[in-house]
């Protein structure tokens, strides 16, 4: 990414930025987007919200370029210059849930993490692996998953190659294809019910995680269910402003022009949170 280019950026100063599923270490790791979007950011806090570095693909075979040491030289730099940065481990990094409670360059490691909001009312963060029954029963069957996930993003990469030649809009196939398989839909709904389950377990208001690259943010009965999404699809992450409200942001996006910000009000009386979800864009580039 030119300097020209993040010169285009207006530096956003917010509260907190949660971000997880970047997934260094891969292929499919949207790097160029993230760092583009670090550098338009600046927080009072970072949590990153678990499958920061991919182990389980290190694990077979090494691939680690520029700049996703750029990424990590980027977060202990902000960590450097006190901003508050807090790892909550997932299934693809679990190598770091040995280290929960130790502290590495100014990162805190954690299992997982109660968030004080704005108005003071609190949110439970996790990465979520704890309520998929294939990655804690079927570790064999996560993995050939994760292949197949890999495979269905070179084909998304095929595929956009394809259409751009024709002066067509991007088209993920491996987000149709998890939309319109019924397990797949079945799976993130039993998944979402399932955190906000637990979320309500811990008497908090509302409740972070990953694990599903589904970034959302939606009310589930008392409690605000946020997901991050991913940095390998989605190139998405969830904002804290100042005034307490919540922003998803995506920072890539097929078309150039940004959604109508969409304001959506909770119950005062059980969980008085609002919450924008935007698409924002990063200065037109591609960063494929």
């Amino acid at each position: 990414m030119s300097d020209a280019h993040h010169n285009e950026c207006m530096l956003k100063t917010v509260k907190t930025l949660f971000i997880s599923d970047i997934h260094l270490g891969t292929r499919g790791c949207q790097a160029a987007a993230l760092l583009d979007f670090l550098k338009c950011h600046e927080a009072d806090t970072i949590y990153l919200v678990g499958d920061i570095v991919d182990g389980w693909r290190l694990k077979s075979s090494w691939y680690w370029p520029q700049l996703h040491n750029d990424i990590v030289q980027k977060i202990l730099r902000q960590a450097r210059k006190g901003t508050r940065v807090v790892y909550v481990p997932g299934n693809h990094d679990e190598f770091l849930r040995d280290y929960v409670g130790s502290s590495f360059g100014g990162i805190e490691i954690v299992e997982e993490a109660i968030h004080e909001m704005v108005d003071g009312r609190r949110m439970l963060i996790l990465h979520g692996d704890k309520f998929d029954t294939v990655v804690r029963n079927h570790k064999w069957l996560a993995v050939l998953g994760d292949w197949a996930y890999d495979f269905a993003i070179f084909l998304n990469r095929l595929i956009g190659f394809v259409r751009r030649q024709f002066g067509l809009s991007d088209w993920s196939f491996s987000a149709y294809a998890k939309n319109k398989v019924k397990q797949a839909v079945s799976f993130i709904s039993a998944f979402e019910e399932a955190v906000v389950a637990d979320a309500a377990r811990n008497g908090v208001c509302a409740v972070m995680c990953g694990h599903i690259h589904q970034p959302v943010i939606r009310q589930m009965g008392p409690i605000l269910y946020l997901n991050t999404g991913d940095w390998v699809e989605s190139c998405s992450a969830i904002v804290e402003h100042i005034d307490g409200t919540f922003e998803l942001v995506r920072w890539k996006a097929a078309t150039p022009q940004a959604q109508a910000p969409v304001r959506l009000t909770y119950q005062p009386a059980v969980c008085a949170v609002t919450a924008l979800s935007r698409v924002s864009h990063a200065p037109q580039n591609d960063f494929d």
